[in-house]
C-alpha cells in the first residue's frame, strides 16, 4: 500500500506568501493563574505529533516523543512517577482503569500501572499508532494509519478484532481518537466516513460519510477525519477537512445535523453553540442545530491554532508561537493572552473545571486556573 501524508500546516494557506497574522493588543478582561508547570521529555518531538495529556480521577498523565511518560497530581503538579520508556511514541495518552495506554511509530500499543508506572504489557499492531488508545478497563481500542481499528483484551493486550477501512493516497499526518461509549466504538477515517463498531466483536452498526472527495487531483480529494469525535446528548458530533461538519444519533448513525465547513480540528461546545475552527486558523461559532453563524474571529489567521476547548464562559485555543488564547464564548473577542511554550502549542488543551492543561511542544505541561 503506497500512502502519502501531510502535516496539516503545509496544506493550509491562502497562497505562497501570506504571513501568520501578527497579534493585536486586547483589551485583557482574564488572566489565568499559573497553578504549576512540569517538564515531559522532548514533548511533541521532530515528527508532526499531537500528543495530549490524559486525566484520570486525581491525576494526569502525559507522553513525549522520546518516550518519557510521567504522572502528576492534577491539582499540585507533584511527580507520582516518571519513566524513560524509550519508545517513539506518536499516540497518547489514554487513561482509564488503571492503565496508561500509548501507541509507537513502530507499530506498538503499551499499557503502563496508573500506580507505579511499570509495563503491563505491549501488543503489536498493523501500522504506526497517532492517536491516544482508549480503554473501558475490557478492552482497548485504537486506530492505526493504515485505516484499521483494533480491539485488544485490556489484560493481556491480546487481539480481538479488526475493522479496516480502506485509506486514499492522500492523506493528512494524523487520526482522530477512538470514541469508546458503552459497548460501541466510533472513529473516523482518512476517506471521510465515520463508523461505528461492536466494542466486543468489531462488527460494524453503522456507517456515514462526512465528506466526498472532489477534484482532479489527489490533495484536491483529501477529506480526512482527524478531529476526534465527541458525544453529547446522545449525538456524536464529528468534522472532516474539506467536507463537512455532523451530528449523528449513536444508536443508528443517523443525521440529526449537518452544515458544510473544513476542519482537521476537533469540535467543541458550549452555551448552545458548536465551535469550529477552519484551515486557514478562523474560528467560528454556530448555534446548535442549526446552520446560524453566532460569531466568527479571524484575528488568529494562519497562526496554526489548537483545537479550541470550553471552559467557564470562556474558549480556549493554542497557537504555532505558543500563545494561549481566551476568547469570549458570547461573542468571540480575545479576553486574554498568555504565553506558555516558544515551540508551540499544537496538541489539544485540556479543560477541567476552572483549570486547563496545556502540552507545549517542547514538553512544558502547564495547569493554569480562572480565578
Amino acid at each position: 500500500m503506497l500512502m502519502t501524508v501531510f502535516t496539516a500546516c503545509s496544506l493550509f494557506s491562502s497562497d505562497d506568501t501570506e504571513q501568520p497574522r501578527e497579534l493585536q493588543s486586547i483589551d485583557e478582561q482574564v488572566r489565568l493563574q499559573r497553578v504549576w508547570s512540569a517538564s515531559v521529555g522532548n514533548g511533541q518531538g521532530e515528527h508532526y505529533n499531537r500528543l495530549v495529556p490524559a486525566i484520570d480521577g486525581d491525576f494526569i498523565y502525559a507522553a513525549a516523543a522520546d518516550g518519557s511518560l510521567a504522572a502528576f497530581n492534577k491539582e499540585s503538579g507533584t511527580v507520582r512517577w516518571r519513566q524513560r520508556t524509550r519508545l517513539p511514541i506518536a499516540g497518547g495518552v489514554g487513561a482509564a482503569a488503571g492503565m496508561v495506554l500509548v501507541g509507537t511509530l513502530d507499530a506498538r500499543v503499551v499499557a503502563f500501572d496508573q500506580s507505579s508506572g511499570e509495563q503491563l504489557w505491549s501488543s503489536r499492531v498493523s501500522s504506526e499508532v497517532l492517536s491516544a488508545p482508549q480503554t473501558d478497563g475490557r478492552r482497548v481500542v485504537v486506530q492505526t494509519i493504515d485505516g484499521r481499528l483494533i480491539g485488544l483484551d485490556a489484560q493481556s493486550g491480546e487481539r480481538l478484532w479488526i475493522y479496516e477501512n480502506t485509506v486514499p493516497a492522500l492523506s493528512l499526518r494524523g487520526t482522530s481518537k477512538p470514541l469508546l461509549a458503552g459497548n460501541t466504538v466510533v472513529a473516523g477515517f482518512a476517506n471521510g466516513l465515520i463508523a461505528a463498531v461492536d466494542a466486543s466483536n468489531g462488527f460494524l452498526l453503522w456507517e456515514e460519510r462526512v465528506a466526498i472527495p472532489q477534484g482532479r487531483y489527489d490533495i484536491e480529494r483529501i477529506i480526512d477525519v482527524d478531529g476526534d469525535p465527541i458525544l453529547s446528548g446522545g449525538v456524536v458530533y464529528v468534522s472532516s477537512y474539506q467536507g463537512n461538519l455532523l451530528g449523528l444519533n449513536l444508536q443508528n448513525g443517523q443525521i440529526v445535523w449537518g452544515m458544510p465547513g473544513s476542519s482537521y480540528n476537533t469540535l467543541a461546545m458550549g452555551l448552545g453553540n458548536i465551535y469550529w475552527t477552519d484551515g486557514f486558523s478562523h474560528i467560528k461559532a454556530v448555534q446548535n442545530n442549526t446552520e446560524r453563524t453566532v460569531w466568527e474571529n479571524d484575528d488568529l489567521r494562519l497562526r496554526k491554532i489548537s483545537s479550541p476547548v470550553t471552559f467557564n464562559n470562556f474558549l480556549a485555543v493554542g497557537d504555532f508561537e505558543g500563545y494561549l488564547h481566551i476568547l469570549s464564548q458570547v461573542d468571540g473577542r480575545i479576553v486574554g493572552r498568555q504565553r506558555l511554550d516558544r515551540a508551540g502549542i499544537r496538541g489539544n488543551i485540556l479543560a477541567e473545571g476552572r483549570t486547563l492543561y496545556v502540552f507545549g511542544n517542547s514538553g512544558r505541561l502547564t495547569a493554569l486556573r480562572l480565578p
